[in-house]
């Protein structure tokens, strides 16, 4: 629905008043997002509220499409490509008259070509884009069936088979399974792919929202059609078993555009095949939409403006510390400055920024990238990681030289930060100067929505609990952070979920980041230059007010936004 008519819709509808519509439309126009995506995100109207009043104005009847199962053969009648580049699907036929949902009735050229593409009487509905999501993915429920049928005849196909590797990678049977692999794992929103060989089959497991998941077993007769077809599509050497290989490729359908980072290594049964799907259509989200609490988000956003200085994000492999880069690079890239990258990957293209890959094999790594950039006048560089000497000490000397430097580290905690530096070599009073903030974090997975109940904490949970964590200092945090009035856990409400068809009875969907962020304040700098023990300067920072991991993923728990077993589980040491 274009912003005019939605505008016309809600002053109709008497949802908001025209000087209230006008300063939200000035706003959504400023952040480059539509009328209608800027009241949602905001929560200044529910979707429902918003697609009723759409409907009415349309003269059309509002549908509820929530946990309704369509038949495969009213799904086929309208292509999927079409049903999701203009949110129509047909989700019911009665009496010979189809019904068809749209969440855009002012789009009458596509629903008129469904009409007569049916040719039989039809009435249109309207409904929620999401509700029409929800039906779309029905397209690929019967993937998996397919995938077994498809699994048994290539079992008989490939038995009866003996050729060259590039033969079985050519086999129908054998393209037809990994094609479904992979279009699985991508409906499944999977972000890696582990092939691994047993003794007697190949198991497949994805893992989805940070867990591993067994998803089925294939016959160990496919097992070497199944690797060389992989090695196909990322230019791999076929004929090589005994040294790890690397490699990359891409799938690109109207509906999606992933990138497949493929890594190849032996093993006792075969070759394990790990690849990493990276989502070239994925957005960059924003650093609230990331999940940074307001007080971070001042922090991080003010040393962002700062010119020179050092950025570092810390955390485990897969704890999003990337993507957090990403969002910051997003909110620095204008016109007017330069900004140069070297990756291991190049995870998400964005357009404005120089972007370079390492390559290892021709001796371009992330030392010799970032020499390189500092002859390329750039104002704001990201190293893709911290990893060495070399790294650290470049990074440091391009902050110090005028340059924002963005990279990341492995470390625990966002403290531990200094002295990983210095076991690298980098002086203290050189880490003092440069450092602007360290952020850490974890990601921890998200209650669903569609399942999500509350409960309260048991006395033997909370005698479980504070043998884990400092009870008393998480509850004076939420206390100041305004979070909670009580002080007594017993009394808390608290929320997981039960588990449903949407997640699949995990009771989790999607994953939202839990920070730390320190700032390195003039008197924090003067600490880490007279070299004072980490503890110590780490209990001045707490003193500023600072929110732990822990404290932040408390915060999330009590607002019904993740559990806390998953806080526990993502934290502990």
């Amino acid at each position: 629905i274009k912003d005019g008519l939605l505008k016309k819709i809600l002053l109709e509808e008497g949802i908001f008043s025209e000087k209230k519509l006008e300063s939200f439309w000035e706003i959504a126009k400023k952040n480059n997002q539509s009328l209608r995506d800027y009241l949602l995100e905001n929560k200044f109207i529910n979707e429902e509220t918003l697609y009723k009043a759409i409907a009415r104005r349309f003269k059309l009847p509002f549908i509820s499409l929530k946990n309704l199962i369509v038949q495969k053969d009213l799904l086929s009648l309208i292509p999927e490509t079409v049903a999701q580049v203009h949110k129509i699907v047909v989700f019911e036929k009665s009496q010979n008259k189809y019904k068809i949902a749209t969440s855009n009735p002012e789009n009458i050229q596509i629903i008129e070509f469904i009409k007569k593409k049916i040719s039989a009487p039809a009435k249109v509905f309207v409904a929620t884009p999401e509700d029409i999501e929800d039906i779309i993915k029905q397209y690929h429920r019967g993937l998996k069936t397919e995938f077994k049928e498809i699994t048994k005849e290539t079992e008989e196909e490939v038995s009866s088979k003996k050729g060259s590797l590039k033969e079985l990678a050519d086999d129908i049977p054998i393209i037809r399974i990994v094609d479904t692999l992979l279009e699985y794992a991508v409906f499944e929103k999977a972000s890696d792919i582990h092939i691994e060989p047993t003794e007697k089959d190949i198991v497949i497991r994805y893992r989805i929202d940070g867990m591993m998941r067994k998803v089925m077993t294939l016959p160990k007769n496919t097992q070497a059609g199944v690797v060389a077809r992989i090695k196909v599509l990322a230019n791999l050497k076929l004929d090589e078993h005994r040294l790890p290989q690397d490699g990359r490729f891409k799938i690109k359908t109207p509906e999606f555009q992933v990138s497949f980072r493929v890594s190849i290594i032996p093993v006792f049964d075969g070759e394990k095949v790990v690849m990493r799907l990276l989502d070239e259509k994925g957005q960059i989200l924003s650093l609230e939409k990331l999940g940074f609490q307001e007080k971070q988000l001042k922090t991080l956003k003010n040393n962002i403006k700062k010119p020179h200085g050092m950025i570092l994000v810390t955390g485990p492999t897969g704890s999003g510390k990337t993507t957090t880069l990403y969002s910051v690079l997003n909110i620095l890239n204008k016109p007017d400055v330069n900004i140069s990258t070297i990756e291991d990957p190049i995870e998400y293209r964005m357009p404005g920024i120089n972007q370079s890959q390492v390559n290892l094999k021709i001796g371009f790594d992330f030392a010799s990238g970032l020499r390189a950039f500092l002859r390329q006048d750039p104002d704001i560089i990201m190293v893709g990681e911290i990893r060495d000497k070399e790294t650290a000490e470049i990074a440091i000397h391009a902050a110090m030289t005028g340059h924002l430097v963005l990279s990341t580290l492995h470390t625990n905690d966002a403290i531990t930060t200094i002295p990983r530096l210095s076991d690298m070599g980098i002086p203290t009073f050189l880490i003092a100067t440069t450092a602007n903030c360290i952020i850490a974090q974890r990601l921890v997975r998200k209650i669903c929505p569609n399942c999500i109940t509350s409960y309260k904490l048991s006395k033997e949970m909370i005698k479980d609990l504070s043998e884990q964590i400092d009870i008393d200092t998480v509850l004076e945090t939420l206390k100041r952070e305004k979070v909670i009035d009580s002080k007594k856990m017993e009394n808390l409400l608290f929320y997981k979920g039960k588990g449903c068809k949407k997640c699949n009875n995990q009771g989790y969907k999607g994953r939202i980041g839990i920070y730390e962020v320190i700032e390195i304040t003039p008197d924090i700098a003067e600490m880490i230059n007279k070299q004072k023990d980490i503890e110590e300067i780490y209990k001045e920072v707490r003193k500023k007010g600072t929110i732990s991991i822990v404290e932040d993923g408390f915060i999330k728990a009590k607002n019904g936004i993740t559990t806390i077993e998953e806080i526990l589980r993502v934290t502990k040491e």
